[in-house]
């Protein structure tokens, strides 16, 4: 099987369109993970949001701008079908949608399969650092404040680790200079 490097991964011959570190995913992509999901059964936009939520432990949720265009535009192309539920949309895969998803299996699966390992990867990092903050703190370590400020920093480095290579060296100056201030040293800059 071609391999193909995405996003700082090796992929799963999926043409580099599966989401690297970037969290996106191209909205043909997405269209086939709804229809997988739709294949299910018949969901809300709110629970196929949600269902990719659980499925990746909280690394791709794609927002409503991106859920809802994709079920016009499946329900356009005659791959869904949608009903009244109440004051809510009721979404069904269609016998042309389950033709598709049947056509496009292999993606599909590449797809779910990658959301998968992706889920796993970080429940195991969410195990490592809460063992490594749960130890720290039993032994009066570390404050509070300072591992809810640590939790912050490794958030929003994770936001902005696929950024452009100009926000990348802004980050990593200011990095330097807070590691310089903490340590008592003259800031380099």
């Amino acid at each position: 099987m071609q391999r193909h490097f995405i996003g700082g991964h090796r992929g799963d011959g999926m043409g580099g369109r599966a989401f690297g570190m970037g969290r996106k995913l191209k909205s043909i992509d997405l269209q086939l993970l709804i229809l997988a999901l739709l294949a299910d059964k018949p969901r809300h936009g709110y629970e196929i949001i949600k269902a990719l939520d659980e499925r990746s432990q909280g690394y791709y949720v794609p927002s409503p701008g991106m859920v809802y265009p994709a079920l016009t535009h499946l329900e356009e192309l005659g791959r869904a079908t949608v009903e009244a539920d109440g004051t809510r949309k009721l979404h069904h895969i269609t016998e042309a949608g389950r033709q598709y998803l049947d056509e496009h299996r292999a993606l599909a699966d590449a797809l779910l399969a990658q959301i998968g390992r992706v889920a796993q990867r970080m429940e195991r990092v969410r195990r490592g650092l809460n063992a490594e903050e749960d130890a720290l703190n039993d032994q009066g370590r570390c404050s509070k404040e300072l591992l809810r400020a640590r939790r912050e920093l490794q958030s929003a480095l994770a936001d902005k680790w696929a950024s452009a290579p100009e926000e990348q060296r802004r980050i990593a100056a200011i990095l330097e200079r807070a590691a310089a201030d903490i340590r008592g040293e003259r800031s380099r800059a």
